[in-house]
């Protein structure tokens, strides 16, 4: 038998795109999501225009290549997201 994490999410461990109300998007693995918030492990965080890429160009290289973590984990506050999205279900 595996181990079960009822308490994690739905989302619990697969790669996912997290949208904020600024203007930056975070790619990671979902850990846990709460009313209070999303935990993402190995993740990315992406200002739109940073090295002159869009947000959109950004994930279109990431849904590629994958993602380059930069951060080990890190939490959104429910306040600041806008959606929570596969990566298999960008376009």
């Amino acid at each position: 038998m595996g181990t079960f994490h009822s308490d994690k999410g739905a989302l619990h461990g697969i790669t996912v795109v997290v949208r904020t109300t600024g203007n930056a998007v975070y790619v990671g693995r979902c850990d846990t999501q709460t009313p209070h918030g999303i935990y993402l492990n190995d993740a990315d965080r992406h200002e739109d225009g940073h090295e002159g890429k869009s947000i959109d160009e950004y994930l279109a290289q990431a849904k590629q290549w994958g993602h380059w973590p930069k951060l080990q984990g890190v939490e959104i506050p429910t306040a600041e997201i806008t959606s929570v999205q596969r990566m298999s279900e960008i376009n």
